[in-house]
């Protein structure tokens, strides 16, 4: 290594090390913030790495534990609306809501965000919602969302 890129490279190094440490000093009722301990009464302060960057999956809720077989339904109903449907990030659920969009995954409550009460619910086969979406006082379109546990499975746009 010549002697120049070994300069450079402790210029660069340099910056990072000579904000690693921040005192607190108390100076007769006023508190500074300095590089250098500035007295007797000076304590370090421990400041964060705020650094961009990390792994894709930190921010991630934890894994849902498997089932047990013996569960009674209704639990499975309950932790349905809770935890088991698809995670959907908050910036993602909220460009949903404003577009009046549903995906798979959404809870029902996002669904009533999203498009209201439903003017028509069937309960079996499978808990079917349908919305009807009208122009110029003529049906246009109907809207079926379909659920298993809580969650939405699937939804399907239908001409009448």
């Amino acid at each position: 290594m010549t002697p120049r890129l070994i300069t450079l490279i402790l210029l660069l190094a340099a910056p990072g090390i000579a904000w690693s440490q921040v005192y607190r000093c108390d100076a007769g009722g006023d508190i500074r913030f300095s590089d250098q301990p500035c007295g007797e009464d000076s304590e370090e302060v421990r400041i964060r790495d705020n650094q961009i960057g990390g792994s894709f999956g930190q921010n991630l809720p934890a894994a849902p534990e498997q089932a047990e077989t013996d569960e009674d339904p209704e639990t499975d109903e309950d932790r349905g609306e809770e935890g088991t449907c698809r995670f959907i990030n908050s910036t993602d659920l909220r460009r949903y809501l404003v577009r009046e969009q549903v995906v798979k995954g959404m809870t029902k409550e996002h669904v009533r965000k999203a498009f209201g009460r439903p003017p028509e619910t069937y309960p079996t086969p499978q808990e079917t919602w349908v919305y009807q979406t009208k122009y110029y006082g003529n049906l246009y379109e109907l809207t079926y969302v379909y659920f298993r546990d809580g969650c939405v499975e699937d939804v399907v746009y239908r001409k009448p």
